[in-house]
């Protein structure tokens, strides 16, 4: 399945995806995912960060590093 193609799924609907070590698995076709650490949309072929551990997207390095617990969140 092509996580970017949405078929017949509304373009407003968000993904639900497995993140694995290099790569993500999609489990509910959708567009998007949201960030764990700011709540922003994060359109899936944008999608560069995220925790395998804690199964969680981010929408940026900084976003990440707060994610990881590196650095404080605003």
């Amino acid at each position: 399945m092509n996580p970017f193609d949405s078929g017949s799924q509304n373009r407003d609907d968000e993904a639900i995806l497995e993140y694995l070590d290099a790569e993500f698995a999609v489990v509910k076709p959708g567009r998007y995912v949201r960030c764990a650490a700011t709540g922003a949309r994060i359109p899936l072929e944008a999608l560069k960060y995220w925790n395998v551990d804690k199964q969680e997207p981010y929408a940026n390095a900084e976003a990440a590093m707060v994610g990881f617990g590196l650095k404080a969140g605003k």
